[in-house]
């Protein structure tokens, strides 16, 4: 609290200090939505990079974070950015592949299963990522990776047999085709929406980090989560055009900094969590252990019939993708 006041002093001071010396000016105020829990470590994160963006230049520009899909729901962030019903906000693109194949690049099975195999997977995607956005009215700021995806379900699962006809989140192609191909029913849940979904019955398992589960307290509903290491699907924080080429070329590099900083800040934290989200789902009652080698064995043989099919869908460009990713390794 001691921090902030002193950052909103400093801020107030500026800005008298210029209004006395120049003709008035407004602050430029920016909405930025971000679709999870204000404790969730993605908005945590937005709200650091929020008041870097708001310090650094002085309280010309001024971010105000709205957490938990309170201001636009999650699935509809990316489109009011694109149209500037907002300035910037945060959206994982992976529920996006219905648009573009290439947006679930970090949502295939078993292809980059770890922190290091997805930042590599990542440097492969981002000029792809980065010209499918410009083309949206979308210049990407930053991203971090969800810690490692596993699988949580109120009953013991030892094999995709078990998986049969139990209602199961998904939020985005990959989540819906792996529930068909487990003979799962999908259904679509935003994030905002977890703990009442699973209270209710309306969804009985899902695919997603220790940290999700941690922060909806989803052990109230359900008893298990495997740890199968999937994918780690990214959050994208991603600034309006129009917005952008209006912002000073040393507002921009401010900016641009800040998000830097969010993008190392926000890795660690993330590494970081998964540990202690693991044990805090204990805590909470749940069983937390890796799947039995035989629910693995299904998982795989899934896995690499979505990945033929991704690679079907994107093309020569997903393909390249992939390609580029394999030579790093």
């Amino acid at each position: 609290m001691k921090r902030t006041t002193t950052l909103m002093t400093g801020v107030a001071t500026a800005a008298l200090t210029v209004t006395t010396a120049l003709p008035a000016f407004a602050a430029e105020k920016w909405d930025m939505p971000m679709a999870y829990s204000a404790s969730n470590f993605h908005s945590e994160n937005g709200v650091e990079f929020a008041n870097c963006v708001t310090e650094g230049t002085a309280g010309e520009i001024e971010i105000t974070v709205h957490s938990g899909g309170s201001l636009i729901a999650g699935a509809d962030i990316k489109r009011a950015i694109q149209t500037g019903q907002v300035q910037l906000g945060e959206r994982i693109l992976s529920g996006h592949q219905n648009e573009n194949a290439i947006f679930g690049f970090d949502s295939i099975p078993f292809l980059a299963p770890s922190f290091e195999a997805s930042d590599k997977l990542w440097q492969a995607a981002k000029p792809k990522i980065e010209e499918l956005l410009a083309e949206q009215n979308l210049t990407l700021l930053y991203n971090v990776p969800w810690p490692p995806q596993g699988l949580y379900f109120k009953k013991e699962v030892n094999t995709v047999e078990d998986m049969k006809g139990v209602k199961f989140r998904s939020y985005n192609n990959a989540t819906s085709r792996l529930a068909e191909l487990t003979g799962m029913l999908p259904v679509t849940i935003e994030a905002a929406e977890l703990s009442q979904a699973f209270a209710t019955g309306v969804a009985e398992s899902m695919i997603s980090s220790g940290a999700t589960g941690y922060d909806q307290k989803v052990w109230e509903s359900l008893t298990h989560f495997y740890e199968v290491d999937a994918w780690l699907p990214r959050n994208y924080i991603m600034v309006n055009n129009d917005v952008w080429n209006d912002v000073s070329e040393e507002n921009k590099s401010i900016i641009t900094t800040c998000a830097s900083d969010a993008e190392t800040r926000g890795l660690q934290a993330s590494k970081d969590y998964t540990q202690f989200t693991y044990d805090g789902l204990r805590e909470g009652g749940m069983t937390v252990e890796p799947a039995s080698e035989d629910l693995m064995s299904g998982l795989r043989d899934i896995g690499g019939t979505m990945t033929s099919e991704w690679l079907e869908n994107a093309g020569e460009d997903g393909q390249a993708i992939v390609d580029s990713y394999k030579s790093m390794q």
